[in-house]
């Protein structure tokens, strides 16, 4: 028989073991949650936040240019620069850079060449100055060991900023020479990809990357070039320079570029030099998406009909005039393409290197006229072509977009606008 005092130590003992036993449980959920938490954590750093530095860094458009003789090389292996590129060329370089945000190059290019990369003609200067921009487009430099001397024109020229890129373990005597001249980035490693993800993250929009070949190759490697504009000279290494240089660099994959068959290209020339354009991967800049949001506005004043889409259109041309239409709007037969072209026309515009912005994919062909708007579109020589939705297959077949590329008419389809322009044309729940 057990008495009250064995009863007493028997409930404490059971007591003290059942207080135990809930905290054990306790701190054992307690490790299962903070285990929760450092997975989640980890997920943030590996998985998300590369995610939206990457939907950053794709927002951003990425242009390569070079100028090459006619065998590839961009340089010869002299100390004086070796001069490739025409003005008429050099004029179209300027133009292509006074409408970029930065201007990337490699150290050896500031070592060598000592380019002021700025923009002096006026013109251009005013021009971006209109557009609410300042007038030097940002200069950034790539130098792994930070080795650069202040003095080079690249820190001394200009008003705009500057930025040097470089590792975290860069020399820091040398940086901190150049330190109050310059933003100072430092990256663990130095990739195309972390180079666009810190512009990117800063605000570039449209960057221009001009070497040296080592800088070309890493982007050209990493997929992370988005255009590139390739000038050839008709001269070869020996017929510019006078030398035969083994050692001088030359533009990577000159004989076959790694994009060459899935890109777009386009050919002119440019005095003496062929200027190849490449579309790697096509993008919408912030000017691109506000002119198609217009093109979608314009369709909402189209009077619904049974046998057309209604459909608004904005061209922008080469000298920034502005031209728009909708479906119907002044002949019952009249496409948004036609309209906006009608007007363009009547004004005297030159619609050559234009951007044609329409809510749906122009037609390719038609029954109520004999010339399609893509053809126009074709006729004009309109450079580039920003739509926001394929048309259906309801009044004919349309095969525009393939026609465009293969014509080497650069296409822009931005995401999240289709659903849009369904919905102004009753075909959601289709």
């Amino acid at each position: 028989m057990v008495d009250d005092r064995e009863r007493l130590s028997y409930g404490v003992y059971y007591g003290e073991s059942f207080s135990v036993y809930i905290i054990d449980i306790l701190s054992f959920f307690s490790a299962i949650i903070a285990i929760i938490i450092v997975i989640i954590a980890i997920s943030v750093i590996i998985i998300i936040i590369p995610t939206i530095t990457t939907l950053t860094t794709r927002s951003m458009i990425t242009i390569a240019s070079a100028a090459v003789t006619r065998d590839g090389y961009m340089d010869d292996c002299s100390s004086a620069r070796l001069v490739i590129s025409g003005d008429e060329d050099w004029r179209e370089v300027h133009e292509l850079r006074a409408g970029c945000d930065a201007i990337l190059v490699g150290a050896g290019t500031l070592r060598k060449d000592d380019p002021a990369l700025v923009i002096r003609d006026e013109n251009l200067r005013r021009r971006r100055e209109a557009a609410g921009q300042p007038a030097d487009i940002i200069k950034v430099a790539v130098s792994g060991s930070g080795r650069l001397d202040p003095s080079l024109r690249f820190f001394t020229e200009g008003t705009g900023r500057k930025i040097v890129i470089t590792r975290h373990d860069a020399d820091a005597a040398a940086v901190e020479k150049y330190s109050r001249l310059a933003e100072v980035i430092r990256l663990p490693r130095i990739t195309a990809g972390n180079i666009a993800g810190r512009l990117a993250e800063a605000g570039t929009g449209k960057l221009m990357v001009e070497g040296g070949a080592e800088i070309l190759k890493m982007f050209f490697d990493e997929d992370m070039a988005d255009r590139l504009r390739l000038a050839v000279s008709p001269l070869t290494l020996e017929e510019a320079s006078g030398r035969r240089d083994i050692c001088a660099p030359r533009l990577p994959y000159f004989e076959h570029l790694p994009f060459e068959g899935s890109a777009t290209r386009r050919t002119h020339r440019a005095g003496a030099m062929t200027v190849n354009d490449y579309i790697i991967h096509p993008k919408a800049d912030a000017r691109d998406i506000e002119l198609l949001r217009r093109a979608i506005d314009l369709s909402r004043l189209c009077t619904p009909t049974a046998t057309a889409y209604c459909v608004g259109c904005v061209i922008a041309t080469a000298r920034g005039s502005i031209f728009e239409g909708y479906t119907h709007e002044s002949g019952p037969h009249n496409h948004a393409e036609e309209e906006a072209i009608l007007k363009a026309e009547a004004s005297g515009a030159d619609l050559s290197g234009a951007t044609i912005y329409t809510s749906m994919e122009p037609c390719s062909t038609r029954r109520s006229k004999p010339v399609s708007c893509c053809e126009l579109i074709l006729r004009h020589k309109m450079e580039r072509v920003v739509y926001a939705m394929a048309e259906p297959d309801k009044f004919a077949r349309c095969d525009s977009d393939a026609i465009l590329r293969k014509a080497g008419v650069e296409v822009v389809v931005p995401e999240g606008f289709a659903r849009q322009v369904a919905e102004i044309n009753g075909l959601t729940g289709r």
